[in-house]
């Protein structure tokens, strides 16, 4: 006897494919976007190419844009460019969405469906999937990742990450130099929710031994704010000066993140919005200035700057970005549904390669930093990290300084 999923897996599949783009936009998600389309165009399964505008809502709204017809100079100029070039959506699919949206696929003849993204996004593809299955409608849905907090489960590293984590070192680079300059203490809030991975890219920017960020705080760990100043007064009293690198997502020891005494605000999903606002900086910052009675103290919060800042775009991360669109379609054609995902292999010279999982182990949960790249006394990263992190941001800029020989 034959086995059916067998069957189907061998079984080509014509339709019509249907792409969207949600959550936060990233430097890399566009060559995601069009890797998928330009692979595509090669199957004969694959007819025409749908692109959804502002992602689920676009499909609720068949908002589309044929991208089939869309040259290949386009295509490649897209790719080079930062953000979501289709629009993006922060919009969880309740059951009444997804029965519309398999109506509109229906319509559309739509049988590849690929979502790029991170968990909520792998979530949405997954149900999805399932209320597909359900109706008997056969449509193979794909989740593509996506995430500058470099959270998704069962990846070693996701697109997007890399090259925010070389524009958060860059930054914080520049803010030592600035620092070293004209000494004070600096405190840099940095993206990461609940994984500190592209703040501990900060620690990056070290060429020199007295180099900042001299402290670096991630929400893998509880925070204190007693034991925070007494940090940065240790630092200062050493160094006359102190670079701090900080997780948005820094909580207490009951879990509760430091910034929502200021901010109340939820999204779609029920996620506190933690970016966008300089509240936690200024008062970590005020903190600092009354109880260390420092005088010079400054905060700046990165936000929204990580996620689409030309021309500082990681080529490691560039490459991979591609990939997994590439892949993603090739699993469609011989697959029902999953989501792609980039290990490591476990060689000296930085390798990776490309699977493909059930949607359900990426969806909704998010990955932590490891244990091994936290120190002890959770203010600083390990070797491990800078081994982990360093291919994934590529070579930084040369920093001179002076040797100090005086004269007399």
């Amino acid at each position: 006897m034959t086995d059916k999923r067998g069957d189907l897996m061998k079984r080509q599949l014509r339709g019509n494919m249907l792409i969207a783009q949600s959550g936060g936009p990233s430097m890399v998600i566009n060559r995601s976007l069009v890797g998928a389309v330009i692979e595509a165009k090669k199957h004969k399964e694959i007819q025409r190419i749908y692109g959804a505008l502002n992602g689920i809502k676009g499909i609720l709204e068949e908002n589309f844009i044929d991208l089939r017809k869309e040259t290949k100079a386009v295509l490649q100029a897209v790719a080079g460019t930062p953000s979501s070039a289709l629009g993006t959506v922060r919009k969880k699919a309740t059951h009444e969405n997804c029965l519309k949206i398999l109506e509109v696929l229906k319509k559309y003849n739509v049988r590849y469906f690929f979502y790029i993204g991170g968990n909520d996004t792998a979530d949405n593809a997954h149900i999805i999937s399932e209320e597909a299955k359900k109706t008997g409608f056969e449509v193979r849905c794909f989740h593509i990742p996506k995430t500058i907090d470099n959270d998704l489960r069962e990846n070693d590293h996701t697109p997007g990450f890399g090259s925010a984590a070389r524009f958060v070192a860059l930054g914080v680079m520049g803010d030592n130099l600035d620092n070293r300059a004209l000494p004070g203490v600096k405190i840099d809030v940095i993206m990461g929710r609940n994984a500190g991975f592209l703040t501990a890219a900060s620690a990056l920017a070290r060429v020199y031994p007295d180099d900042g960020p001299h402290l670096i705080y991630l929400p893998e760990r509880p925070f204190s704010m007693t034991q925070f100043v007494d940090d940065v007064l240790s630092v200062y009293k050493k160094l006359g000066r102190c670079v701090v690198a900080v997780s948005e997502g820094i909580s207490d020891e009951n879990g509760t993140p430091i910034v929502t005494k200021f901010i109340k605000e939820v999204d779609s999903h029920g996620n506190v919005q933690l970016s966008g606002s300089g509240a936690l900086g200024d008062l970590l910052a005020t903190e600092v200035r009354t109880k260390a009675q420092i005088s010079r103290v400054r905060a700046d919060t990165f936000g929204y700057l990580q996620r689409s800042f030309p021309a500082v775009i990681s080529a490691t991360d560039a490459k991979e970005a591609w990939q997994v669109g590439v892949e993603a379609v090739r699993c469609a054609l011989r697959m029902e549904r999953g989501s792609i995902v980039i290990r490591r292999k476990p060689t000296k010279k930085y390798q990776v390669y490309f699977e493909c999982v059930p949607l359900k182990r990426v969806a909704k949960g998010t990955a932590k930093m490891p244990v091994k790249f936290i120190n002890k006394p959770g203010n600083d990263v390990t070797k491990l990290f800078l081994d982990y992190a360093k291919p994934l941001v590529g070579n930084l800029p040369v920093i001179g300084r002076f040797k100090g020989v005086g004269i007399k």
